[in-house]
């Protein structure tokens, strides 16, 4: 079977189409600081819950960029460093 660009893109290395898959430790970590981060709006509480959930989807955008399963998670990792980074600088 040949390879092609499409393939690359969107099959992991068993032939399987993923776009998405389970949350992995990083992102549930963001998740739940996130949704933590709501509830507590201010304070030093509200500091550590926005660095531990930008740190957390940091490494998952890294791990993702680095060791996606197809191109297409990949670039879904790249995708969420450069927003991070540039929401990140814009409030700086």
């Amino acid at each position: 079977m040949e390879n092609t660009l499409i393939d690359k893109t969107f099959r992991d290395s068993d032939g399987k189409i993923v776009l998405a898959q389970m949350p992995n430790l990083p992102l549930i970590v963001w998740i739940v600081t996130s949704l933590l981060a709501l509830i507590f709006t201010s304070g030093k509480i509200n500091t550590v819950l926005d660095v531990v959930a930008n740190g957390s989807l940091f490494t998952w955008a890294w791990l993702e960029l680095f060791q996606g399963v197809n191109y297409f998670r990949r670039a879904l990792g790249l995708a969420v460093l450069i927003g991070i980074i540039a929401l990140k600088t814009q409030y700086s």
